[in-house]
């Protein structure tokens, strides 16, 4: 087996927060997330995802506010719902 060794960096500390969180959930450390990505960077010998100047809209402020406040009003009871047809696709 290979010698460890330990690697220090920076990183905001509620990013950080939110990373252990999210890595908790799936059964891992955020050393473990971090060797997963550095072995496929290995082994694809490139960045594994996507990084780009124009970020999803999907995860804008705005877009983030109105969702929440469309969960806010479900959960209130208050949010209007309709049914709709379910669209069969081959």
């Amino acid at each position: 087996m290979a010698q460890s060794v330990n690697v220090n960096f920076r990183m905001d500390e509620q990013l950080k927060k939110n990373v252990e969180e999210i890595c908790q959930r799936m059964g891992m450390n955020l050393t473990t997330l971090l060797t997963i990505c550095c072995r496929k960077v290995e082994q694809e010998r490139r960045i594994p995802f996507d990084i780009t100047a124009d970020p999803d809209p999907f995860y804008s402020e705005s877009n983030i506010r109105y969702l929440k406040n469309k969960l806010d009003a479900l959960n209130a009871g208050t949010l209007p719902l309709e049914e709709h047809d379910l669209i069969e696709v081959d």
